[in-house]
């Protein structure tokens, strides 16, 4: 059995109950129930923030809660902590009576209560006898609490509490309140090498987070252009956001030599912005600045940071390369406050976050309309909606999201964010992926420490029917971004590239791997279907199937080619004949 129910249920309500209600009942549709669903659970009651699940087994119950769990660190980050929606769990195995109602009563289902009554925010109790069932065949980071008294169980308990975090990572490895690394002890580059991480956020309000980490994520940008720089891309630094962070630890999770750490304080129409560099594998500090000046300084402030960093970890650089690294997104700050909004809901990922950040893009472009970047996110959320079946006037949406793509590469010819998101929405949308990939490596030139392009560039050749040289481009991207919140789309990338070239088993076992990470995931789950099907796993072919139908009932056959744009014909023929063998209908 598994109880769940979310902390401070009362308090978030009380401050804006509709908002609370309303991202609750968005995770249960798109991220909890599609959990369950995959691992064979069935949902005995709701408790109204909370639910009692039945399991065919443990281990099946412990994988839907790290699932959940996993993806609740993403969904929250960037997000202030009294508008976090956590989850405590609690899992027991044990005897239950059934009721004519089909309601499930007895020990095993108030020991589990119990458990979860007792889990920190964010964690999974066990009792010893779910403990035992799983010790062995998962490989996870345990904390041994001891012998417990539960309210009303009359003897005390041996439970446990399991531990993981780091959103990207497959399993868990770190204690309560540190970082998980995905590749540990990782060698540092051939190059200065250097993490920045977020920000903390000083002007005493939450709503100004977006701004702190806008801020951090243009410094980010603005030393990835620096080809003689290795820089971790913000996706992976920004899994240590709120946490208490050992710098060395960071160092070797990350493969880099240097730190940079600090704070943004917006207030009135001034900000400052302090920060400092640190040698990591020594914890040395190499400087502390303090930057001021009006709001309408803001990038020249964080051309100074940058400045600063460069001049201490690679002097060598020449001048010329320092002024090319200068970019103003935009001369109108409102249009870049819009625009850091939009980004920070359109990385939570979620149906109505993504609505939200669409508005938030084409409020900015109304302000500036030759906003290069604000164009390609605004194509890009199109793109997301498209890809993950939410569109609702589907002709309509394809063609704004091309007219959008198409009017940020031309804004953009040199903003390596606009080229990157807007190529590779032209190549979902137009059918361009010439196009596309010519943008993205366009994008490669300008910035080469830019993650999204190495990634979305092997997604384009893929499509284009370059398995081998996309799975470069894929590591590329996981070796700047060896954190990032996205590997599952990575990890479904490689999954599409073994499938194309016959490697059916390797292709469901990176399919299954990426979708525990986001269970919604409809590529994944046809990937699972059509790997399975074609070497012959009927069985976990049709239930991937009733899942991915589930996920979007207007999929079929005939319909495949719109979904995605895949150019080469043996690759279509082998992607249809899988999901037709799985029960596809034409």
């Amino acid at each position: 059995m598994l109880a769940a129910d979310v902390v401070g249920f009362s308090r978030l309500t009380g401050v804006d109950e509709d908002r609370t209600l309303a991202r609750l009942r968005a995770l249960r549709s798109d991220l909890i129930d599609p959990t369950i669903s995959v691992h064979k659970g069935r949902v005995v009651k709701r408790t109204g923030d909370g639910a009692i699940v039945e399991f065919r087994s443990v281990v099946e119950a412990v994988r839907c809660g790290i699932e959940i769990q996993n993806s609740m660190i993403e969904r929250n980050a960037g997000l202030p902590p009294e508008r976090r929606i956590e989850f405590r769990i609690g899992i027991h195995l044990g005897d239950v009576v059934e009721e004519s109602d089909g309601d499930l009563m007895g020990d095993g289902v108030n020991i589990a209560a119990r458990l979860e009554g007792v889990a920190q925010p964010g964690a999974i109790c066990l009792s010893e006898d779910a403990y035992r069932q799983v010790r062995s065949r998962l490989d996870l980071a345990i904390s041994d609490l001891g012998e417990t008294r539960l309210k009303n169980i009359a003897e005390p308990m041996h439970i446990y509490s399991l531990q993981f975090g780091g959103a990207a990572a497959a399993k868990a490895t770190a204690s309560a309140g540190t970082a998980t690394a995905a590749a540990p002890g990782l060698s540092l580059p051939d190059k200065p090498s250097i993490a920045v991480l977020p920000f903390q956020n000083m002007s005493g309000d939450p709503e100004q987070e977006y701004f702190a980490d806008g801020t951090v994520e243009d410094i980010i940008t603005a030393l990835s252009r620096f080809r003689q720089l290795f820089v971790i891309a913000r996706n992976s630094s920004f899994v240590y956001k709120g946490r208490a962070v050992d710098v060395k630890q960071v160092s070797r999770d990350l493969g880099v030599r240097y730190v940079l750490e600090g704070s943004v304080r917006k207030a009135a129409n001034r900000i400052r912005i302090t920060a400092q560099l640190i040698d990591a594998p020594t914890g040395l500090h190499l400087w502390a600045e303090r930057f001021d000046g009006g709001l309408e300084d803001i990038f020249d402030l964080q051309d100074q940071v940058t400045a600063r960093v460069v001049g201490e970890i690679a002097p060598k650089l020449e001048q010329a390369e320092i002024e090319r690294a200068r970019h103003k997104p935009t001369e109108s700050l409102d249009a870049y406050d819009y625009y850091l909004r939009g980004r920070a809901n359109l990385n939570r990922g979620t149906r109505d976050a993504t609505e939200e950040a669409l508005n938030q893009f084409y409020q900015a472009i109304q302000i500036d309309p030759d906003f290069a970047s604000a164009h390609a996110m605004a194509a890009w959320c199109h793109f997301w909606r498209k890809v993950n079946g939410w569109m609702t006037d589907r002709l309509q949406e394809i063609a704004e999201g091309t007219r959008l793509a198409r009017r940020a590469v031309e804004l953009g010819e040199d903003d390596a964010v606009a080229l990157t998101r807007g190529g590779h929405a032209l190549g979902h949308f137009a059918d361009d992926l010439d196009a596309g990939i010519a943008l993205t490596d366009r994008a490669n030139l300008l910035n080469p420490n830019l993650a999204s392009a190495w990634f979305l560039g092997g997604f384009l050749r893929i499509w284009n029917g370059e398995p081998d040289a996309a799975a470069e481009y894929f590591e590329r991207a996981m070796r700047l971004s060896p954190l990032d919140p996205e590997r599952y789309r990575m990890r479904a990338g490689m999954a599409m590239a073994h499938l194309f070239a016959g490697r059916f088993d390797a292709a469901s076992s990176l399919a299954e791997e990426a979708l525990r990470h986001m269970p919604s995931f409809l590529m994944a789950v046809g990937i699972i279907a059509a790997s399975h099907a074609l070497s012959g796993h009927q069985d976990k072919a049709r239930r991937a199937m009733d899942h991915l139908r589930q996920l979007d009932p207007t999929l079929r056959l005939s319909n495949l080619a719109d979904w995605l744009p895949i150019r080469r014909p043996k690759d279509l023929a082998t992607f249809a004949d899988g999901l037709r063998k799985a029960g596809l209908p034409d």
